[in-house]
């Protein structure tokens, strides 16, 4: 093998840019030429690949989102798009392809690898939601940015005596929501896993009420049935239900574009590092994860169709410590 190519694809993760100068520098450490795709899939398209060198990946380390820039691109759930794309690849003589990003990236990277072509991809998501990996690149600056909004929001809560919905990322995925809520002291998580009806929310916050707290705290996960919006209109209908005054709060993209901590750099560099040497041992239609603590491969068959849990008993601990 003479040439690699890496792309980040799908929503953006704090840490990327450390796995993308893993992968540029221990890629020319095993004595390849290495190459970036710019704007995630759309880009692998359109052939906008560049030459990458040790200086051109120096400095980003500590910055958040991906140098590289990232898209969506509907043309590469076809096959004809991913033939374009295959052909991009071969015009540059690149022999395999490092994928950072998140479940619709691996999708995609799991489909280049059924067409033949030496992918391997790295977990970076926020929404914490892909399978092969305990936790991905991105969810632990996420979650300390949603923490450190739920402790500021606390201290002006209780100085009004107000209850506050805060609603966070994560898509179809509870995993952020709950974990702020467990951290931050929230009364309770309101995720997509869970079905809780907007009346079991109200009993949340009246029961913080009546046990003389001065300040109420719901987590809100965005693909929750009722979201941070949908649950403001019914507490508008019925705000004597509450005790408190209510405020929402969406933290929305400021999760994402945080300066990543030092757990994701770390976890980024290590992955990105495992990549290139599976490709060196010849291993590839994998996705490179942390499981157990150790860096882990995994079929990218298994994480395509498989669907990743949460643990239950930490939504009743949030219930339980919220007293």
């Amino acid at each position: 093998m003479k040439r690699i190519a890496v792309v980040t694809s799908g929503g953006d993760a704090p840490g990327m840019n450390a796995a993308i100068r893993a992968v540029v520098r221990t890629g020319i450490a095993q004595g390849w030429e290495v190459y970036g795709v710019h704007r995630g899939y759309a880009g692998l398209i359109a052939g906008d690949m560049v030459p990458l060198g040790p200086r051109d990946v120096g400095g980003i380390i500590q910055l958040g989102g991906t140098f590289l820039g990232t898209a969506r691109c509907p043309e590469f759930r076809l096959e004809e798009g991913r033939r374009i794309a295959l052909r991009r690849l071969e015009e540059r003589g690149i022999e395999a392809l490092v994928v950072i990003g998140g479940n619709g990236s691996q999708q995609g990277a799991y489909l280049l690898s059924q067409m033949g072509f030496p992918v391997v991809g790295v977990a970076s998501t926020i929404d914490n939601d892909l399978c092969g990996s305990d936790i991905t690149i991105g969810v632990d600056t996420a979650l300390n940015i949603a923490v450190e909004a739920i402790d500021r929001l606390k201290v002006t809560a209780s100085s009004h005596q107000r209850a506050f919905l805060v609603q966070v990322m994560g898509r179809d995925c509870g995993y952020l929501a709950l974990m702020a809520a467990l951290a931050g002291g929230a009364e309770a998580a309101v995720i997509p896993e869970v079905d809780t009806t907007p009346e079991t929310v109200a009993e949340y916050v009246r029961g913080a009420y009546e046990r003389g707290k001065t300040h109420a705290i719901i987590v809100v996960a965005e693909g929750a049935r009722y979201n941070a919006d949908a649950l403001a209109r019914y507490f508008t209908e019925h705000q004597e239900k509450l005790g408190f005054e209510l405020r929402v709060t969406i933290l929305g993209h400021v999760q994402r574009g945080g300066t990543p901590g030092v757990f994701d750099r770390t976890l980024a560099t290590r992955l990105g590092a495992a990549a290139t040497a599976q490709l060196a041992r010849g291993v590839h239609g994998v996705l490179i994860g942390l499981v157990d603590g150790d860096v882990h491969a995994t079929p990218l068959a298994e994480v395509v169709n498989g669907r990743k849990q949460l643990d239950p008993s930490l939504i009743e601990l949030v219930r339980v410590l919220a007293q």
